[in-house]
């Protein structure tokens, strides 16, 4: 097994994780507030074209999961893509995207929150949003095993209420599957941002490989606890889309701020319009719980390597957590927790695209002794990748793109200075 490399006296992350712990992990992460919020704006793009649209964040998705589980086979540390990139391309091209994944997560953090305070106490939104974070960060300062068993909760919770909502959804008298249609409305361009923007809910497996220093036997477990978390998450977003499409349709599912509650009182069950709303705020603390766990682990590594602060190195000798990471990670999605959900999707798929286009361009270099993917992975994740980002809203790809150019020239400035100092 490959070593990778990591700062001295940083500390070492305690291996706790199985397979079913890493997959619950995926999917708290997958199935989470995105299913709630993300069909509305993909719809918006893509019209009819939705069904296309899932179809293509799917495709990208499964490319960009099995890079990334050949990859964490082959380097079971923590950060990710962060580390691949580093090891396999340079250290410039696994900055960006430790950069890129950090900075976008963040924002979703902030968003996350947000959903939990929009659903759960409307007129306190913020308040709900600041003290959602702090709780959760609280929770995974005292160890990885009981956020992973409080993320079995969460996605037991959530997988009974979308249950629920399909049931209800297609059984109903007011269901056409003549609303599955493709019609001439969508545009090329519309169904690849509708993609770009489901992207955003799709991108949770990551998190899988984030965690890589605490899996036992991540050879093994980490690529079957990626494609397994993949897997189930596409069945329950395919199944999800076609009960709430056969209902509202695609025109009233983009005008739609809520599409699954929406969804049942359509279908005429408004008794569980409270159980969905309370079934998305647990869904957006899943995804929040997650997120926190992932950006720390990906900032550990990048401060070990000193691209952060190197006091964010340092791992609780008690808690075998990188408690100053999710500190740090904490406090930036308090102060961000004021962004507009809708558009914190597009930022963050932007950020997570560029992060996996750089995980495929890596899996492109393994060798078939080093577990390397079929050619064609790679090559069309990288693709995918790059053409979704770019059909993101203009917004959303001008601010992503601003945020790498940002982190590349603090790269160079680092790296200019350290030059200098030089001897």
């Amino acid at each position: 097994m490959t070593t990778v490399r990591a700062s001295a006296g940083s500390g070492e992350l305690k291996r706790r994780l199985g397979v079913f712990d890493a997959v619950m992990i995926g999917l708290g992460s997958m199935i989470g507030a995105g299913i709630f919020a993300a069909f509305g704006p993909a719809a918006g793009a893509a019209g009819s074209g939705l069904p296309v649209a899932l179809a293509l964040a799917a495709l990208v998705a499964y490319c960009n999961a099995t890079s990334s589980a050949r990859l964490a086979a082959r380097y079971p540390a923590s950060g990710g893509t962060y580390v691949y990139g580093r090891e396999r391309l340079g250290d410039f091209w696994g900055y960006l995207a430790g950069w890129a994944f950090v900075v976008g997560k963040t924002a979703s953090c902030a968003a996350m929150a947000l959903t939990v305070g929009t659903y759960a106490w409307p007129g306190q939104a913020h308040t709900v949003a600041v003290a959602a974070v702090v709780a959760l960060t609280a929770l995974n300062y005292g160890g990885v095993q009981k956020s992973a068993w409080l993320t079995r909760v969460i996605v037991a919770l959530v997988l009974t209420v979308l249950v629920a909502v399909v049931t209800v959804c297609l059984t109903s008298g007011s269901a056409d599957t003549v609303r599955l249609d493709v019609g001439a409305d969508p545009a090329f361009g519309g169904t690849l941002q509708g993609a770009g923007l489901l992207f955003f809910a799709f991108a949770g497996y990551a998190r899988i490989a984030t965690l890589g220093e605490e899996v036992r036997d991540p050879a093994r477990t980490i690529p079957r606890a990626i494609l397994l978390a993949l897997g189930i998450t596409l069945v329950v977003y395919v199944a999800v889309a076609v009960g709430v499409l056969v209902v509202l349709g695609p025109d009233r599912l983009a005008h739609s701020a809520a599409p699954l509650a929406d969804a049942v009182r359509a279908a005429g069950v408004p008794g569980l319009v409270p159980v969905v709303r309370g079934g998305a705020a647990v869904a957006a603390l899943g995804s929040l719980l997650a997120l926190i766990l992932g950006v720390s682990r990906t900032t550990l590594a990048m401060a070990r390597d000193r691209h952060l602060p190197h006091v964010l190195a340092a791992v609780h000798p008690r808690f075998q957590v990188p408690h100053r990471a999710q500190l740090a990670v904490g406090v930036v999605a308090v102060l961000a927790a004021s962004v507009d959900v809708r558009g914190a999707i597009g930022f963050s798929s932007f950020g997570v695209l560029a992060y996996y286009a750089v995980a495929n361009a890596a899996a492109w270099t393994l060798t078939p002794g080093e577990g390397r993917p079929p050619r064609l992975v790679p090559v069309l994740g990288l693709a995918g990748c790059v053409a979704l980002a770019f059909a993101l809203p203009m917004t959303a790809a001008v601010s992503g793109a601003a945020v790498l150019v940002l982190g590349a020239g603090a790269y160079g400035l680092r790296k200019g200075m350290a030059a200098g100092s030089a001897p």
